[in-house]
Formats: C-alpha cells, structure tokens, sequence
C-alpha cells in the first residue's frame, strides 16, 4: 500500500495462500479475489450513509455541515467528508500493480472482473527488463530507465517483496519451533505456547531447569522432566 508515492506500513495485508501451491497465476487471482471481496463500491457506500443518517438525524445534520467526526482520519481508516467511515478494504485503491508479466496482468485483470471492480486499474512490472504490462495490450510499456515513474514501481514491487519474505521467514521459524516441540508426550499446543511466551525460544526452554519449566501453567513435575529430558537428549540420567 503505497500513498502519495510513500510506503503507508499501517495498511499492509498479507495473504496466505489457500487454494493453489507452484500456480502462480492462479495465486495471483486468489489474492485479488480476496482482496476485492472487501471492495465497497461509491453507489453502496451512499446507500449505506443514506441508511445510518434515517436512523440518526444527529448524524444527518453532522454530515450536511461537515462537521461530523468521521470527516477525521483515524488509523485503519479513511474517511470522505460528509461520509461515514470506511473501512481500509472498502477504499478503492488507485492503482493495482502486479508483480509480473502479461499471465499475472490478465489473471488480475479476470479476478477483479470476476468481482464486479470495474474502477481500478491494473498493471504488472516484469522484473527481468522491468517492462509494465497493461491487461489488454500484446507488448509491453517500455519506460525510460531514469523515469521517476518506472522508480516508484519497483519500490512498490520491491517492498511488497520485502514484506512478503518476512512473512515467510516469520512463518518458517514459528513453524520450525514448534515442531521441535511437537513430538514430546503430554506436551499439546496451549502448553508449548505457554512455554515459547515465557522463556522467548526452543533453544531457551531447552535450557531451562526442570523447577523453571514447572512454574508455567500446567506444567507439573513428571511433564517438565519429560520436556527437560527430550530437549536434552545427551543429558544421562542418574545411575
């Protein structure tokens, strides 16, 4: 989410691939999908207004004079004078860009068709030569390697690319911590949460002494011995 050619963080969403695994254009729809699933188009919104003033004449005159407080923008949200709040989702966006080639464009393009968005425009910036796709055209836009505009489409692209691989290391290591705990008998998922919440790692819990492990909830003796015995499994017990 970009505005006025700036990164707006507080508006990031990530989406978690559901449907497809190695198809990349078949991902790319399943994210406008969702993404536009949110989408509140102009004649909606009005209607909606129009509902909540009927229901509070308070409302009504706030928005005839534009003095309501949702002509304020608040976190997470944006707001038109004289209009009840929007959600983030619900504000169109002026521009999608996709990161890809003209298989990206078109399945984007065919997503937000699906959807009913009709006022959005999408493109696509191929990274090997950094052409810009346009969803309906056979070649490609060919900018000018010192164009401020081809500039702002590669930060876009390139912070969604920042963003989505540290989704990914993020998922990876909580996947990868866990499954060092997962196989301990006794020990389900609430507990080694807890565990993770209290001593910040695998590594951490491992090192922790049977009496330390015992003070997080629900963990009695015979269950810290068992995770301190599994987590150090070159540790011999007494003779």
């Amino acid at each position: 989410m970009f505005e006025d050619a700036l990164p707006k963080k507080r508006d990031y969403r990530t989406f978690i691939i559901r449907t497809v695994t190695a198809d990349d254009t078949g991902a790319v729809a399943e994210v406008v999908r969702r993404r536009f699933a949110h989408h509140l188009d102009p004649a909606e919104q009005d209607a909606a207004d129009q509902d909540a003033a009927e229901r509070d004449p308070a409302q009504q005159n706030a928005a005839g004079n534009g003095d309501s407080e949702a002509d304020s923008t608040t976190d997470g949200a944006i707001d038109t004078p004289g209009r009840t709040r929007r959600s983030t989702f619900a504000y169109p966006p002026g521009l999608l860009v996709i990161d890809g080639g003209q298989p990206q464009v078109k399945a984007a393009q065919d997503a937000l068709m699906a959807s009913g968005v009709t006022d959005v425009p999408v493109i696509g910036l191929a990274k090997r030569l950094e052409e810009v796709w346009l969803p309906d055209d056979p070649d490609p836009v060919i900018l000018p390697r010192t164009s401020e505009g081809l500039y702002l489409l590669q930060r876009v692209r390139d912070e969604a690319h920042r963003t989505a691989i540290g989704l990914h290391r993020k998922r990876r290591g909580k996947r990868a911590t866990m499954s060092v705990l997962d196989g301990i008998p006794g020990l389900g998922p609430k507990k080694a949460q807890l565990l993770l919440k209290r001593f910040g790692s695998a590594t951490k819990v491992g090192s922790a002494t049977v009496e330390d492990l015992q003070a997080v909830t629900g963990i009695g003796p015979t269950l810290g011995a068992t995770i301190h015995a599994a987590l150090n499994p070159s540790e011999k017990g007494p003779a």
